[in-house]
């Protein structure tokens, strides 16, 4: 089939009644918009957040997924095997409809709202995930996802398994006395860091590892200079790997805001992969015990053993 070429074409083509699959029929979703949306079919999805294509792979649905977003980036299969529709923030409705989706999964926060206002006329289910950063947002996304798709079977075996995570991570994490301070940096401009303050996944993680978030006084991200860096004296830099663009320790150290701070007379800077860290899918609790062993490395040893459920569970099929 040849693809239209001009957006009118896409919206007359995504509108055209396909075969429906017998195994999403009847399939009602309440989604982050508080919308409840029909799902008939799921034959040819579109998958846009690294949370959402996680979950799908780890239900063995990956057959079903047609496009996914440059945050796809586990398992490693996804970006190399499926069209890629752009960062999950720049969306072109083109590039999504033109792949004549049957279903849309988009994480909550996908845009601009111009592509998802297109997308929603295009009359194709689009469905927005809630991305709220709790174990219970967690497994809540596990189980919209499966929902969605028609496997709430699976789902459930992925939240079991997910949740004998998090219960194994709140053991480790009641063994902290003493929670250190992390400020989480997701880049310097200018000489001034952009953190992480509340109600952010950098901040979730940062607490399900047993530490406490140096920035306590605004949600979000905000830009901060020198001078609210050192009153806020972390004890930890954390940040996530962003290739060329990631931070460096010595760039840390070398800031005069983290100079101030037992930050740099530690040398205590920490980076981690960024959708495993921050990403909020299956893997969050597996994340978080990384990071608290690197904050704590006295929990390292005995009674401190972490063994994914995920490893053994077979929630594929």
């Amino acid at each position: 089939m040849t693809f239209c070429r001009t957006l009118k074409c896409l919206l007359l083509s995504s509108t055209i009644a396909l075969a429906p699959v017998a195994h999403a029929a009847g399939i009602t979703v309440h989604d982050a918009r508080n919308r409840d949306i029909a799902v008939t079919d799921v034959a040819r999805t579109v998958s846009i957040g690294g949370a959402i294509t996680e979950i799908i792979y780890a239900l063995g649905l990956e057959n079903r997924l047609v496009g996914i977003d440059t945050t796809s980036l586990y398992p490693a299969a996804a970006l190399h095997d499926k069209p890629n529709v752009g960062y999950m923030r720049q969306i072109s409705a083109e590039g999504v409809l033109g792949l004549n989706p049957t279903l849309i999964l988009a994480i909550q926060g996908s845009g601009p709202r111009e592509t998802m206002d297109i997308l929603e006329t295009a009359k194709v289910p689009l469905v927005l995930v809630p991305d709220t950063f709790s174990e219970d947002g967690l497994i809540e996304k596990i189980r919209l996802v499966g929902h969605a798709m028609g496997v709430d079977a699976r789902a459930a075996c992925l939240s079991a398994a997910v949740g004998t995570d998090l219960a194994q991570l709140r053991t480790l994490r009641a063994k902290v006395t003493k929670p250190v301070r992390v400020m989480f940096v997701m880049s310097l401009q200018n000489g001034r860091a952009l953190v992480a303050g509340h109600k952010t996944a950098a901040d979730e993680i940062i607490r399900l590892a047993g530490a406490a978030n140096a920035i306590d006084e605004f949600d979000g991200y905000k830009i901060i200079g020198d001078e609210a860096i050192a009153a806020a004296r972390p004890d930890v830099a954390l940040s996530i790997e962003r290739g060329k663009d990631s931070l460096s320790a010595d760039a840390i150290f070398a800031h005069p805001g983290f100079a101030l701070t037992p930050v740099a007379a530690n040398k205590s800077f920490i980076t981690m992969d960024g959708l495993y860290l921050l990403g909020f899918g299956p893997r969050t609790a597996a994340a978080a015990r990384d990071l608290s062993v690197k904050l704590y490395p006295s929990l390292v040893g005995p009674g401190a053993a972490f063994t994914s459920a995920l490893s053994a569970a077979n929630c594929r099929q």
